[in-house]
């Protein structure tokens, strides 16, 4: 199943997921947009109604809790992301991720180690 998420959830879940849970007071603090405490804790309701977190009585607050995991979510956008940009290419889409002048070459031979161990899962 895949999972998908608006960008303003991705945001809110990056957060959680780098901190492990939070309030809405804490999730607002970092998120990067300066957003009011009531759109904060409106999206965290609805990700809660969706099954992406789950809270527990924290004192006064709503401590927030991931439950959909990073690989699922990421799963779901990149795929978008490879259908609406790159047209379904995954070659199109390396390409680009490698035109990228950010990777260093130690990235490049990791990158060349993954690819080398699936060609031989597929080819054996």
């Amino acid at each position: 199943m895949s999972i998908r998420l608006t960008p303003r959830e991705l945001d809110i879940m990056a957060v959680l997921w780098r901190l492990g849970s939070g309030t809405v007071n804490e999730v607002g603090d970092v998120i990067e947009d300066d957003l009011a405490y009531s759109t904060v804790l409106t999206m965290l309701r609805t990700l809660e109604g969706k099954g992406h977190v789950r809270h527990e009585a924290d004192g006064k607050a709503f401590r927030y809790y991931p439950v959909t995991q990073p690989e699922d979510a990421g799963s779901g956008a990149l795929d978008r992301v490879l259908d609406k940009i790159y047209q379904g290419s995954r070659e199109l889409l390396v390409t680009r991720l490698l035109a990228d002048e950010a990777v260093s070459p130690e990235e490049l031979r990791r990158i060349r180690e993954l690819l080398d161990e699936r060609l031989g899962e597929l080819e054996s």
